[in-house]
């Protein structure tokens, strides 16, 4: 067999089936050229739709005012409804399990309201040591708003593998010792910094058995891996769409509520657009919620903010979540081969080896420190090669299947060889 980083990226990006996609998305530039851009973990790239889909609303607003709502190309009264199909597409859930509404720490904090219900004996919530901070900041303060201590009642589960990856042993082990007083469990779906991918039907079997609620925090998983929402059990969950959905920056979020909860009794935050859909306009006094997902809605939808989304999930759907699943495994072991056999001396892979424990990122520790690591990172940019950097010492790479082709890495890799060898970097 001819080893992975031997072969010419040239060769591979000549048979890639979904090569046709990255002339779907504008690619910055960079001098004459165009970047290599890593980054759709933090914000992906515009599809080439997106300004014609913006301009149509804008004059079908400009046409008709209000009556857009009902007699637009895509009229705004159910317009949230044409993205239903393609967010249970990304969700692997039910049509009626999903809504885009809000932004992300918004969606939590709705879906907290509902099904975080601490008693004296149960206050606790379960969350992985080094979460992204939104994401503490948004538990701690809902465990404080509740009356209960963080320094208590936020419990936290520490690495155990190398390079600061969780075991589900080590999940399994702290709902062991804790869960009788664990009310929910919120854990991601990928951990942002490592890259680590979970198997959420086993988390949501483990925390279910033990009594708790589960959530999760989709922010790095949706668009990126393959999702099994509804089958996994969970109870609810939410994402952003500005990363591997494309959405554009602070877009429309993604929520999702299983369905066995479509018609729950638990409290809420309620609005006029989560009262069900046969009465809103009556106006009447009593909140009566839409069942499913859209009943956690409070207010209409922003037009011009899903209509990006909208443009994004249609690629999706017309690329197939396998296939893109297959070509990103492709992209990210080409990745790690190269970085085994010509970077070993400046670069560590802190992401776990199995493909099913990992999206399309790559986190890779900087030998030599910070320093190092900043120098690396800032002479990348410096060539056009965009990743992202994570304190102290890690630079994400992420190659996303819809627009990052096998020369991507290549050039990824000349860069970090032409910076550690003439001036010493860590070679």
């Amino acid at each position: 067999m001819i080893p992975l980083h031997t072969i010419p990226a040239e060769a591979l990006d000549a048979a890639d089936p979904l090569a046709r996609f990255r002339d779907q998305f504008l690619i910055p530039r960079h001098g004459e050229g165009e970047q290599a851009y890593f980054c759709g973990n933090s914000l992906g790239l515009q599809p080439r739709g997106v300004r014609e889909a913006l301009l149509a609303e804008l004059d079908d607003w400009a046409e008709l005012g209000v009556e857009a709502h009902f007699r637009g190309r895509h009229p705004w009264m159910p317009y949230h409804s044409e993205l239903r199909d393609g967010l249970a597409h990304i969700a692997g859930a039910h049509p009626s399990e999903v809504v885009a509404m809000n932004s992300l720490t918004v969606n939590l904090h709705l879906l907290m309201a509902s099904f975080y219900r601490p008693t004296a004996e149960r206050p606790a919530i379960l969350i992985e040591a080094g979460a992204f901070p939104s994401d503490q900041y948004a538990v701690a303060s809902q465990v404080r708003f509740h009356g209960f201590d963080p320094a208590r009642d936020v419990i936290e589960v520490q690495p155990d593998e190398p390079n600061g990856t969780l075991s589900m042993a080590a999940i399994d082990r702290v709902l062991g010792e804790h869960g009788h007083r664990i009310a929910l469990v919120l854990w991601p779906g990928v951990q942002y910094r490592t890259g680590q991918a979970f198997d959420l039907a086993a988390i949501t079997r483990l925390a279910h058995a033990r009594g708790c609620v589960v959530g999760f925090d989709l922010a790095h998983a949706a668009g990126n891996l393959p999702l099994a929402l509804h089958d996994s059990g969970a109870d609810f969950a939410a994402w952003c769409s500005y990363k591997y959905l494309n959405a554009g920056p602070g877009a429309v979020s993604g929520a999702f509520v299983h369905e066995r909860h479509a018609r729950t009794d638990r409290p809420r935050f309620a609005g006029w657009w989560g009262h069900d859909q046969a009465t809103r306009f009556r106006m009447g006094p009593e909140f009566v919620p839409t069942p499913g997902a859209d009943g956690w809605q409070l207010s209409n939808p922003p037009i011009l903010a899903l209509a990006p989304l909208r443009v994004s999930l249609e690629l999706f759907a017309q690329a197939g979540l396998p296939a893109l699943r297959e070509k990103s495994e492709k992209l990210t072991a080409y990745l790690e081969a190269q970085v085994l056999a010509r970077l070993p001396d400046v670069l560590e892979i802190v992401t776990p080896t199995e493909p099913e424990r990992r999206g399309c990122q790559l986190s890779l520790r900087v030998r030599g420190g910070r320093d190092q690591g900043r120098a690396l990172f800032e002479y990348l940019e410096s060539q056009g090669i965009v990743g992202d950097w994570r304190e102290p010492d890690v630079i994400r790479i992420s190659p996303v299947p819809l627009y990052n082709r096998f020369e991507d890495i290549s050039r990824f890799v000349a860069a970090v060889e032409a910076w550690a060898a003439p001036v010493g970097g860590v070679a």
